[in-house]
């Protein structure tokens, strides 16, 4: 593409929501406020610090799936970063557009963009050693189902990045008063209509989100089919929500 084409596309397709670079000092800007930008990089770094750390060498032959890849953010990020081949799936058309241009002004030869939902994952026909489910989870209705039809494609390791909520713990009366039944962690539901039908695309596709607490997403991991999941530490500058506990990244393996 001509550097007219790219900064035609640039307005074009804009509002963008995250910030890449197109080169020859082309550039895409968050509609989002400035002070929320570095949340991509503190995602990212935390990302990269567990994939790093499991696939070392073998980076080059590993096939990576993003699931809910919005303009693809993290596909091209996961590509620079050496893996094989990285598929992103999105169901929203307008984010498909966005990462699409994105991949043929950069050029990039070994990255897909798929239409398709979380919920929907079996249709794939395949697993990959590497799966991506960051910024999605909260927004579901049904995380559970998603979470299994993430481990089901998952073959080694899945990282997720979550908002979540405080964990609550206590006794649930559980057929009869004297059946109970302990409880660590919640699900919050949370009425995103206002937003969903509003055009927002940060949204889930239903206007009903389920935000784990902490120990919420580990049960519901290990629940799930991985045999282990762990909260990533951030790293000492990290953004504000990642650094209160407010956002997880976590690492779970097959």
């Amino acid at each position: 593409m001509t550097r007219e084409e790219i900064l035609a596309g640039i307005e074009r397709l804009g509002p963008w929501f995250y910030p890449f670079d197109l080169g020859d000092g082309l550039q895409t800007t968050p509609a989002i406020p400035a002070h929320v930008v570095p949340i991509f990089e503190t995602r990212l770094r935390m990302v990269e610090s567990v994939v790093r750390r499991h696939f070392q060498a073998r980076l080059q032959e590993i096939d990576c799936l993003d699931i809910g890849a919005h303009e693809g953010y993290y596909s091209f990020a996961l590509a620079r970063l050496g893996c094989r081949s990285v598929t992103g799936i999105e169901p929203r058309p307008e984010n498909l557009r966005r990462a699409r241009f994105v991949l043929e002004a950069t050029g990039f030869s070994n990255v897909t963009f798929l239409p398709g939902q979380v919920e929907q994952l079996q249709t794939l026909g395949r697993r990959y050693p590497l799966t991506l489910f960051l910024g999605v989870l909260y927004h579901l209705e049904n995380p559970m189902l998603a979470l299994r039809q993430v481990a089901a494609v998952t073959e080694e390791l899945c990282v997720i990045e979550t908002q979540v909520v405080d964990d609550v713990e206590g006794t649930a009366e559980w057929g009869a008063r004297e059946w109970t039944r302990p409880y660590q962690g919640i699900l919050a539901l949370i009425d995103e209509s206002g937003e969903f039908h509003s055009g927002n695309r940060e949204t889930g596709v239903t206007p009903v989100a389920m935000c784990p607490s902490p120990k919420a997403l580990l049960f519901m991991l290990r629940q799930a089919g991985f045999r282990r999941a762990d909260i990533v530490p951030p790293p000492p500058d990290a953004y504000e929500q990642h650094a209160r506990g407010k956002r997880l990244v976590c690492a779970a393996w097959k």
